[in-house]
């Protein structure tokens, strides 16, 4: 009557069943990743669960298609808040690492601080990050912006290194708990070179920007109405996942920690014509030696 045989709808109804019962066990498999990870972008996904698509002949393409049409595609959102004072009466350090791409763990810090509170919980959390792993040595939570909590994640950060006979220098803004005397008597006695930025823009400390937004975007900080106690927990589970479980593209999707262990991998840099790309080198033996 509709001039198709009773095999071809029967085949193709069979097909649609299979077709959502795939893409079922894919929506399954995301939220079993998005658990810990809940806001993890879909080639991040695509890289955790690629054995596991290919057994059921889901390729890159197919899973943005199952996230679209399932509403679990991740929006990405930008926003800034300024928490760094600059006008004050310490020395301001020459930026040492405009040229520099660091090529090993532990040859450049970057810290930073961000707001992570709301009007009636002001919450500040101070990060000290690896430039090259990407890896967090140190994180403080507070409830104001002294230099207490910069100096506490700094503290922690000395304290973990595992290459200690690395030459560091410490990158920052011009913020006064960087500039304090009290940060910066610890940065003389451990021997740790201190470098700044020397502009206002926020992407000239472009490392310590992206790990504040991957913490408050993906693993949602900003979300909770919670306590002090309760959010230093949050923050440290946060941080331990993402050190550990989180593949970064900056390191050739190795997590940061596995990229701390090793120092023969390039890393992707900016270009310095252009902030917002980033240079690939292919280094897939050097990965395999390190998995």
């Amino acid at each position: 009557m509709f001039g198709v045989s009773r095999q071809v709808y029967y085949r193709s109804k069979s097909s649609l069943t299979r077709s959502r019962g795939k893409a079922s066990q894919v929506v399954a498999m995301v939220h079993q990743v998005r658990r810990q990870l809940p806001r993890l972008g879909t080639r991040k996904l695509y890289y955790l669960l690629e054995d596991r698509l290919k057994a059921l002949g889901v390729g890159r393409d197919r899973l943005f298609s199952i996230l679209k049409a399932n509403h679990l595609l991740i929006k990405p959102a930008r926003s800034y808040r300024k928490t760094t004072d600059s006008h004050h009466r310490f020395h301001k350090h020459k930026n040492l690492v405009a040229e520099l791409v660091p090529t090993q763990p532990e040859q450049v810090w970057v810290a930073d601080i961000t707001y992570i509170g709301n009007r009636e919980n002001q919450q500040y959390l101070a990060l000290v990050t690896d430039a090259y792993s990407k890896k967090i040595v140190g994180h403080d939570v507070s409830e104001n912006l002294s230099s207490d909590g910069a100096i506490r994640a700094l503290k922690q950060g000395l304290k973990s290194r595992s290459y200690k006979a690395n030459t560091l220098i410490h990158h920052s803004d011009r913020g006064l708990q960087y500039c304090c005397d009290a940060y910066q008597q610890i940065l003389t006695r451990k021997k740790v070179r201190c470098s700044m930025t020397e502009s206002y823009d926020p992407y000239t400390n472009a490392v310590a920007e992206r790990v504040n937004g991957i913490l408050k975007q993906e693993f949602m900080l900003e979300d909770y109405r919670v306590e002090l106690p309760v959010m230093q927990q949050l923050v440290k589970d946060s941080i331990e996942i993402y050190n550990t479980k989180r593949p970064h593209w900056s390191c050739h999707m190795l997590t940061p920690e596995q990229m701390h262990k090793q120092q023969t991998i390039k890393i992707k840099s900016y270009k310095k014509t252009d902030r917002f790309k980033a240079s690939f080198e292919t280094v897939s033996e050097s990965i395999n030696l390190v998995l």
